[in-house]
């Protein structure tokens, strides 16, 4: 695979970060994201305020956990590190604490099929993954479990994890999945809502193949 320029990534990573504070999804130092790169992948730095990033702040990491000298990778580099080498058609991952998706991690629930756009996250649920601290192995491992066959997931008492197959991706499905979240829980507030079928939802697997840039 033909990767661009490790400048570029840095560039993008860092727009990327930006975005996600512009955006709502992440405030201060919470969350974190990463690029595959030539030989690794690329992650933000840790308990480092957006403003005081520069693209040159971006850590590289090998995928035996060894990175830059006189760097410190995010805590959570071990998911973005295992998510990688688990899935070689994810090239991007973005982990937020943004409000709707952090409160739902924290009534541990899975989001149901109450909307057809469940679906951008590959299957008929977006699974909440089982608690562990936070930068553990553990935590790695269970939000693998809950990423199969998925591109979202929940964490709990957490946030959430997205992937996608650049950053682009990985940040439309952010937003979408933390508008999903948002509006299941004001759903909640009124009662229990309609799910839709293993039957309805299969015809939207269909519908969404090649509908626009969602790919799933």
């Amino acid at each position: 695979m033909q990767y661009l320029s490790e400048s570029i990534l840095r560039e993008q990573l860092l727009k990327t970060s930006q975005q996600l504070v512009v955006l709502g999804l992440n405030k201060g130092t919470s969350g974190n994201a990463s690029v595959r790169c030539e030989g690794g992948f690329l992650v933000t730095p840790s308990g480092m305020k957006i403003e005081d990033m520069s693209s040159t702040s971006m850590v590289k990491m090998s995928w035996d956990g060894s990175f830059d000298a006189n760097k410190k990778p995010s805590s959570e580099w071990r998911f973005h590190r295992d998510i990688m080498q688990n899935k070689p058609e994810i090239n991007a991952i973005i982990h937020t604490h943004s409000m709707f998706a952090t409160t739902l991690a924290c009534l541990h629930k899975d989001i149901p099929p109450f909307h057809y756009m469940i679906a951008i996250a590959g299957g008929d649920t977006i699974r909440c993954a089982d608690y562990a601290l936070f930068g553990s192995q553990a935590l790695s491992d269970h939000a693998l479990a809950a990423l199969i066959e998925r591109k979202a997931c929940l964490l709990a008492n957490h946030g959430m994890i997205v992937l996608g197959r650049d950053l682009d991706d990985a940040l439309a499905v952010t937003l979408e999945v933390e508008n999903l979240c948002e509006q299941y829980w004001r759903t909640l507030q009124v009662g229990a809502p309609h799910l839709l079928t293993e039957a309805e939802m299969h015809a939207v697997f269909q519908q969404f193949k090649g509908y626009g840039n969602w790919v799933i």
